[in-house]
């Protein structure tokens, strides 16, 4: 977020707001002026709107409004999603409102303002923080409902029990510490988006060639996605239409392949994923899999191993990409390998989309005919899915998507995708990305040091996996006491695993989700060593007492967007 304070006024609060700019660069703060500019008159919730905009998307740390009495910026300021406009008139209204309501905006009346009363109430609001006291948190969060928020308060009357699982579930989410690898926090942005009247729409087809008509503004919304997902990742061509991970998968299998053909994918013990050819999957049901995997030693991929088994099975397509591996994925040996064989490349990123989106992994996009992925996870937007590939199989893919796997495309998930890409296009993602991998490899650090074993000896990307073997405890029942405390991960199998995939040896652990709250490098050392504490104590039901209090004041102190 930035350090910076948006001010504004309307014609009435001019002066004042000239004074408030005068104070916060004399005290160093970097000021961002959204007017107006002079004593014509002017209508004061534009000004209220851009204020709490921009703080309500990050791009000021605060802000400062000014009117005559103060009233109608706070009335405006308020319908922003995020902000908690409060007017003070005096020096203790103005820290009250910062250590008890954790305002975010500053409201002034220029109405019998003098300027040492301004200066008195703005250097006790720039002077006071929010306490993180239990009860204020506690209430700030009754105020802040981010379901009314998002959907309005008409849903409660519609379905009430509806209505009161969400909430529930948000609740959950905001007192939680998430470290499910493929879990993630979307922007307000993403989620109005996703629950938009775009939903109303049937719009087979394409942009420009539907079935339907009155498609002018879902043709709008998906050339944007589109266009942003290939300038993103750098490809040719995108099809933004699937409506999951899965089904990308399908769209390419179906596109260049024929029931029998030979696919040369990573083995799901190994950490790769269902539609990679596994025989309960229609992946491992309609065509011939060759699976590879990690070696035994290093616990990485064995890429001689891959050549080998390509060479004797001469694959039609190989399948790069995985659920549940720690390490970088080096394309440009997949590339070669496919060549070798003459074989297409399809690389499913769909766990480190994200990270290549922010530049925190290799893209494997000028390596691959075909790179799917799903469009949640690593990369914070919608659950749904994508395909990204050469020119020169964007018409196939596109009849296999449809009219070949799907009907009507989910326009309102298009247009949260479309948001999706523009956020991961932004300064702020890189940062995102590069800070999920920090988080990654300090959490795993910890760990190690705690003396739990991580496979492969650390990571590269966003997860990790915890060996369990050692402490005699099943992934099952480690998932659920860390649950029991307040930490959320999920069973996993590890390489060579010899126990069933319903217990399993090992959990996986990510950072996304604690990375979109804010936490960084100190956070991650103090739940990796809660995380050590509780599994080396399972029965140790206090202590999960005890960890689940301190996670639920870590989490207060990040909240969920």
């Amino acid at each position: 977020m930035s350090a910076s304070i948006a001010i504004g006024s309307d014609h009435g609060g001019f002066e004042v707001k000239q004074q408030i700019a005068g104070i916060l660069r004399e005290r160093g703060i970097a000021v961002d002026d959204v007017g107006c500019t002079g004593r014509e008159p002017v209508d004061y919730p534009d000004y209220a709107r851009e204020v709490a905009s921009r703080v309500s998307d990050g791009r000021c740390a605060q802000g400062i409004l000014v009117c005559t009495t103060g009233i109608g910026m706070s009335i405006a300021a308020n319908k922003v999603p995020g902000v908690r406009a409060a007017l003070c008139g005096t020096p203790d209204m103005a820290a009250k409102a910062r250590t008890h309501n954790d305002a975010n905006v500053l409201v002034l009346g220029a109405v019998g303002s003098d300027p040492k009363s301004v200066g008195d109430i703005v250097a006790a609001w720039l002077d006071s923080a929010f306490s993180g006291e239990e009860r204020h948190v506690r209430r700030v969060g009754k105020i802040e409902d981010p379901l009314s928020r998002d959907c309005g308060t008409e849903f409660d009357k519609a379905d009430p029990e509806t209505f009161a699982a969400i909430r529930a579930e948000i609740t959950r989410q905001q007192n939680t510490l998430n470290m499910i690898a493929s879990e993630n926090h979307v922007s307000a942005a993403v989620r109005i988006a996703q629950g938009c009247s775009m939903t109303n729409k049937y719009a087979e087809g394409y942009p420009g060639k539907r079935w339907y008509s009155g498609c002018d503004y879902v043709d709008v919304v998906e050339t944007l996605a589109i266009s942003r997902a290939c300038e993103l990742f750098g490809a040719d061509h995108a099809n933004v239409q699937p409506h999951c991970g899965s089904s990308a998968n399908m769209a390419v299998y179906f596109s260049v392949l024929q029931p029998g053909d030979t696919i040369l994918a990573m083995s799901l013990s190994h950490g790769g994923h269902l539609t990679h050819g596994h025989d309960v999957n229609f992946s491992g049901r309609l065509f011939k899999v060759v699976s590879y995997g990690v070696n035994r030693e290093t616990e990485t991929i064995d890429y001689d191993e891959v050549f080998r088994l390509a060479r004797e099975h001469r694959p039609k397509l190989i399948v790069a990409g995985a659920s549940a591996y720690p390490r970088a994925l080096e394309f440009e040996k997949f590339r070669a390998i496919a060549d070798e064989v003459s074989a297409l490349l399809m690389v499913d990123m769909a766990h480190i989309a994200g990270l290549v989106a922010g530049g925190a992994h290799a893209s494997p996009v000028p390596y691959s005919e075909f790179v799917t992925t799903t469009t949640h996870k690593t990369l914070r937007g919608p659950r749904s899915g994508m395909v990204l590939c050469r020119g020169q199989y964007a018409r196939d893919l596109d009849r296999q998507v449809f009219p070949g796997l799907q009907g009507g495309p989910l326009m309102h998930t298009i247009a949260a995708k479309a948001v999706c890409l523009r956020e991961a296009a932004q300064p702020a993602f890189k940062a995102y990305a590069a800070q999920v991998v920090r988080n990654a490899q300090v959490l795993a650090g910890r760990l190690a040091e705690s003396g739990l074993r991580i496979v492969s000896g650390g990571t590269d990307n966003h997860l990790m996996l915890v060996d369990l073997s050692a402490l005699d405890l099943t992934g099952k029942d480690a998932s659920a006491v860390l649950d029991k405390a307040g930490i959320i991960v999920n069973k996993n199998s590890i390489p060579f695993d010899a126990k069933s995939p319903f217990l399993t040896s090992g959990i996986r652990i990510g950072t996304p989700s604690l990375t979109t709250r804010g936490m960084k490098e100190p956070e991650m050392l103090l739940v990796g060593g809660w995380i050590a504490d509780v599994l080396r104590a399972p029965a140790d039901t206090a202590l999960q007492e005890a960890v689940r209090a301190r996670a639920l004041e870590l989490a207060a102190g990040f909240p969920v967007p």
